[in-house]
């Protein structure tokens, strides 16, 4: 007898509407370049964009079984987390599972094995993030954990940490440091603001940036 539980605690989720107004990439930087998932998993069209906390689950490599038991007992707005020993020649993934997800009303779906049926899943619009794409068909043999710690793309996930994922890639914020990553993302989002406004106004990139010392500390010399 395996057991499983499905209880965890989940963010605020004023803080995850929140942190969806920023990019993967801003938040990435504004948390200390930390959380980055592996650029390989990347959304199956561009316009995807989820943000949402994780309900992970671990598969097997080339087994689903699991991961449709967690779309059967995540929440709506949760985000399906799959750990799957990051085996991308199989299609775990596709449009019946997808209309499952969005029926329920899920935020999305990350993996780090492959996905198929990639046209229906950009017209039906569930954003799912995958390391692959393959049209080879997957097992149902193996139970595993579910909402428990994986690592996915090089990085431990939590259920209940908040996932931010789009066009550039994936990002994990720790549910405890919601708060504090949201005023930072914006904080960095206002500076940058200010850098656009100089560089505009004829400023430039070395002035801004103060790079003029370290580049002479670097023992470069350029003649205009």
């Amino acid at each position: 007898m395996i057991r499983v539980s499905t209880k965890f605690e989940r963010p605020d989720a004023a803080l995850v509407k929140q942190l969806s107004a920023f990019s993967s990439a801003t938040i990435h930087e504004a948390q200390g370049r930390l959380g980055a998932l592996d650029s390989a998993i990347k959304p199956v069209d561009h316009r995807m964009s989820l943000c949402g906390p994780a309900f992970t689950v671990q598969c097997a490599p080339r087994d689903n079984l699991m991961l449709q038991t967690a779309i059967a007992y995540a929440r709506p707005g949760d985000v399906v987390v799959v750990s799957a020993g990051a085996y991308e020649e199989a299609g775990s993934f596709g449009d019946v599972l997808a209309n499952a997800c969005q029926a329920k009303g899920l935020g999305g779906m990350i993996t780090d094995t492959g996905v198929r049926d990639t046209e229906d899943l950009r017209a039906l619009g569930f954003p799912v993030f995958s390391r692959s794409v393959s049209i080879k068909g997957t097992v149902k043999e193996t139970v595993g954990p579910m909402c428990e710690p994986v690592t996915i793309g090089g990085v431990l996930v939590r259920p209940g940490d908040v996932m931010r994922a789009d066009a550039d890639g994936v990002v994990v914020v720790r549910r405890e440091d919601a708060a504090v990553v949201t005023t930072a993302s914006q904080e960095r989002v206002d500076a940058e603001a200010g850098y656009i406004s100089a560089y505009r106004a004829g400023r430039t990139v070395i002035e801004m940036c103060g790079l003029e010392p370290l580049l002479a500390s670097k023992g470069l010399e350029i003649e205009d």
